[in-house]
């Protein structure tokens, strides 16, 4: 079954080939024997999940409708909410914290019948690019467990690769989806901003954090995002938007199609990486598409922009952990100060305090002028290049890491891991749809993704563009080495 996309396993139990009970105990039995390896599973939701799949079989028995996502297990990142369940956020602070209710986006899969079946690690509160910063465990890269699978989704994504579920959610507030994808081999989509409803998720950077589905085929994808892919009133950036039919359009052809280069933004990339970036684009001509370069060097300042306003949205944020009503209360203290005081340092990880401290600074009198707003200015000039560039063009094209996935351990200068996230972070400050997919392999045998850019609200084009690419290139088939057992 764990080669089956998840479309084909919905298809099988609506046939009757399989029920539902057989889907969650075939891949309740892939966590157990291979999540102690590669630690991607903070939570595994055994019983509720078992529930819901007894359900799904009476369902189809008794004849009754069926929703687009019946059967299908889906892991959620540790940082949206299941009610009843913790949500760890991967942080002590929030260690024994259960949701009093469901995220939008869980509530949406459970009315379309799929199955929730854990909840997933990451970097603590999404603060980070290699879920190295997880406060119980790392998570290792199936393709090579002595490698980092990339962060923050680095468990959503681990877990897919290692098919231990066919569907996770991620979130991406810098490339957390994407970056872990390209690492792991996977497909990463993230929507434009205010697609997907935000309610429900614990926030880490209010203006850029967005939802999106984490697979191993773009129809898998595209499926999801019909589901997930709807207005919320709960949600105050929500797009005022009707639901799209996502999977119809993956069919359009790219002939005729023009795709944006930024060539002189990439020019410092390794050379092995810069081959196959060359190939892929070769693959694209083929495919009848025309290439333009585009100008974008002023992405060359995203990652100041970013550091400066995602931490600033940061600190603002994490206010409300401070031992008072809910999460980590330290027993140490005995005034209120105190509470403060100690909670966080108790509770509070060093990427994530890293983050707060200068989120702080940034923010604190004197240093708005220098830094926040003019961050904010540069922003503008992102989004006002972006738009240029789709001028000449109808979806822009680059790799989606300068590097792959890189050896536990390997990146200790903060500075050094941010750098890490150059051809992400622009798409989350323009709030673009992008659409991340495998592209290849380095010679040791790590993957390589790439990433097609489409305009806001042109979710479905993103898509359809990376959707041509996986089925011409058929990288998405393979399979990390011994994570291809069949379990019966």
């Amino acid at each position: 079954m764990h080669k089956l996309s998840a479309i084909q396993l919905r298809d099988r139990f609506l046939e009757g080939s399989v029920s539902a009970v057989e889907i969650v105990e075939y891949f309740l039995k892939r966590i157990e024997k291979f999540d102690p390896e590669i630690g991607a599973f903070l939570c595994v939701m055994k019983e509720r999940s078992l529930e819901k799949a007894k359900a799904l079989d009476e369902k189809l028995k008794k004849g009754l409708p069926l929703g687009k996502l019946a059967a299908i297990p889906i892991g959620i990142k540790d940082n949206i909410h299941v009610k009843g369940v913790p949500t760890t956020c991967a942080s002590k602070f929030m260690e024994n914290y259960i949701a009093t209710f469901d995220a939008t986006v869980c509530r949406l899969l459970e009315d379309e019948d799929a199955i929730l079946i854990g909840k997933l690690n990451l970097d603590e509160f999404a603060m980070g690019s290699s879920n190295e910063n997880s406060a119980f465990y790392p998570v290792k890269n199936p393709w090579n467990t002595k490698c980092v699978p990339g962060g923050s989704s680095g468990g959503s994504a681990a877990a897919v690769a290692a098919r231990l579920c066919p569907i996770t959610l991620g979130t991406d507030t810098g490339g957390s989806i994407r970056q872990p994808a390209a690492f792991c081999g996977v497909v990463g989509f993230k929507p434009t901003f205010g697609r997907v409803s935000r309610y429900g998720l614990v926030a880490f950077g209010s203006s850029l954090d967005q939802i999106g589905p984490i697979t191993t085929h773009t129809e898998d994808a595209a499926l999801i995002m019909e589901v997930i892919g709807a207005q919320c009133d709960f949600d105050g950036t929500s797009l005022p938007e009707e639901k799209v039919e996502y999977l119809p359009a993956l069919t359009k052809s790219l002939k005729g199609k023009t795709i944006g280069v930024p060539w002189h933004f990439l020019e410092n990339l390794e050379p092995e990486i810069l081959d196959n970036f060359k190939e892929v684009i070769e693959a694209l001509k083929k495919q009848g598409c025309t290439i333009q370069e585009v100008d974008l060097d002023v992405l060359q300042y995203s990652i100041a922009v970013y550091y400066v306003l995602s931490t600033a949205e940061a600190s603002t944020n994490l206010a409300k952990f401070d031992g008072v009503r809910f999460g980590k209360r330290s027993e140490k203290a005995t005034t209120l100060d105190e509470v403060y005081r100690f909670s966080r340092s108790e509770g509070f990880g060093a990427e994530v305090k890293r983050r707060i401290l200068l989120g702080n600074y940034l923010l604190s009198a004197g240093q708005q002028d220098a830094f926040y707003k003019k961050a904010q200015k540069v922003r503008t000039q992102v989004i006002e290049h972006y738009a240029k560039a789709f001028t000449l063009c109808d979806a822009i094209c680059m790799p989606t890491s300068p590097i792959a996935a890189f050896e536990m351990g390997a990146l200790r200068d903060p500075l050094q891991m941010y750098l890490q996230d150059i051809y992400t972070i622009s798409m989350s400050l323009a709030g673009l749809p992008t659409a991340a997919v495998p592209s290849g392999f380095l010679k040791n045998g790590k993957p390589l993704g790439v990433q097609f850019i489409t305009p806001q609200k042109r979710d479905v084009d993103a898509l359809n563009f990376a959707h041509q690419f996986e089925s011409a290139a058929r990288y998405h088939e393979k399979l990390p080495a011994g994570f291809d057992e069949e379990l019966l």
